[in-house]
C-alpha cells in the first residue's frame, strides 16, 4: 500500500501537466480560433459562434479555462463536439474506447503469449540453429512497420485467398463472434508483430545473463528439470525488464492503433483522432489526447507496482 500510495502522489503533478496541455490547444489555432473551427460561413452564424465561446471559453484567460475545464473533466464532462450538433465528447469516447482497448490488449496479450516462450526457449539454446532462426526472423519483424504488415496481410488474406474481410467492425454486442473474431485477427497481427520480436530478444538476453547466476546453477545440480529451472527460477528474475517494456510498448500501442484504424476501418479513438484532426474538432480532440494520455500514465503506475509485486527489496526500499 504504500508502494501505491508512493506512486500515485508522484504521478498527480504529471497528471495536472497532461491536462494542462491538453486544454492548452486552443491558443495554438492561428489567427482567429472560431473561423478556424467552424469555416468562413458557419462562423457567420450567432449560434455557432455562440457553442464555440461557451465550450471553449474563449473570452476567459488561459487559468480560469483551464481550471473550468479540469473541473469539468474530474466530473466526465468534456464538452460538446462543434461538429457534430453538440454530440457529448463523453458519449464519444464510450462508445469508441472499449474498439481501441480491445485491440490494444488483445494485441499485447498475443505478443506477450508467444514471446515469453520463445524468448525462454531461445536463451537455453542459445548458438543453436533455433536460435538463430529466431534472431533472424525477429530482425525481419522488427523492420517492418506496422502499416506496411497490415497492407501485406490484406494483400495476402483478402486479395489472394479471400479468408478474412479487409474492414470494417462487428461489435461484440451484436453477439456475432465469428465475424467479430475475423474483422479482429488482422489488425491484431499488424499491431503485435513487432512487440512479439522485441519482447523475445530482449527476454532472450536477459535470460541468457540469469542462467549463470548462482542459483540456477544450483538447482540444476540438484537434478531439477530444465522447464522448472527456466520458468520456476529464472523467469522471474529476467522479467523486470520485459515488463518495463511492456507498459511503454502498450501506451505505443494505443498510439499506433490510430494508423491501424484507419487503414482497416475501425471505429475506435485512433480513427476519431484523425477526423477531428482533419474537421478541426477541438474539443472531441482535447477529451481523446486526455484520455490516451491518462491510459499511459495509468500503465507506467501499473508497471511500478508489478515490480513491488515480483521482487520483495523494492517493497522493503
Amino acid at each position: 500500500m504504500k508502494t501505491i500510495g508512493r506512486t500515485i502522489i508522484r504521478i498527480i503533478p504529471v497528471l495536472l501537466l497532461v491536462s494542462f496541455f491538453s486544454s492548452f490547444y486552443v491558443e495554438l489555432l492561428p489567427g482567429d480560433p472560431t473561423i478556424r473551427l467552424l469555416g468562413q460561413e458557419r462562423a457567420q452564424e450567432p449560434a455557432a459562434r455562440e457553442l464555440v465561446n461557451r465550450e471553449l471559453r474563449l473570452d476567459e484567460n488561459v487559468i480560469v479555462r483551464y481550471g473550468k475545464w479540469l473541473g469539468d473533466a474530474v466530473t466526465g464532462d468534456l464538452g460538446e463536439s462543434v461538429r457534430t450538433h453538440g454530440l457529448k465528447v463523453s458519449d464519444t469516447i464510450r462508445q469508441r474506447l472499449p474498439i481501441t482497448l480491445e485491440l490494444t490488449v488483445v494485441a499485447q496479450a498475443l505478443a506477450l503469449i508467444l514471446a515469453i516462450p520463445l524468448g525462454v526457449y531461445a536463451a537455453y539454446r542459445a548458438g543453436r540453429r533455433i536460435d538463430r532462426a529466431l534472431n533472424s526472423a525477429s530482425f525481419a519483424a522488427i523492420s517492418l512497420p506496422q502499416f506496411l504488415v497490415g497492407i501485406l496481410l490484406i494483400f495476402i488474406l483478402f486479395n489472394q485467398l479471400d479468408v478474412l474481410p479487409p474492414q470494417g467492425w462487428t461489435r461484440l454486442t451484436e453477439w456475432d463472434w465469428w465475424d467479430h473474431s475475423r474483422r479482429l485477427l488482422m489488425p491484431v497481427i499488424a499491431l503485435s508483430l513487432t512487440e512479439i520480436a522485441v519482447f523475445q530478444r530482449l527476454l532472450r538476453a536477459d535470460m541468457m545473463a540469469t542462467l549463470q547466476n548462482d542459483f540456477v546453477l544450483t538447482a540444476r545440480a540438484k537434478g531439477m528439470p530444465p522447464a522448472h529451472v527456466l520458468f520456476r527460477h529464472a523467469l522471474r528474475p529476467s522479467s523486470f525488464s520485459l515488463i518495463t517494456l511492456a507498459g511503454v510498448s502498450t501506451g505505443r500501442l494505443i498510439g499506433g492503433t490510430v494508423i491501424i484504424e484507419v487503414l482497416f476501418q475501425l471505429p475506435g479513438m485512433g480513427l476519431k483522432m484523425v477526423d477531428s484532426i482533419t474537421g478541426n474538432d477541438l474539443v472531441v480532440l482535447q477529451g481523446l489526447v486526455l484520455v490516451v494520455a491518462v491510459a499511459y500514465i495509468m500503465l507506467n503506475m501499473l508497471v511500478e507496482i508489478t515490480y513491488a509485486l515480483l521482487d520483495p527489496r523494492i517493497r522493503r526500499g
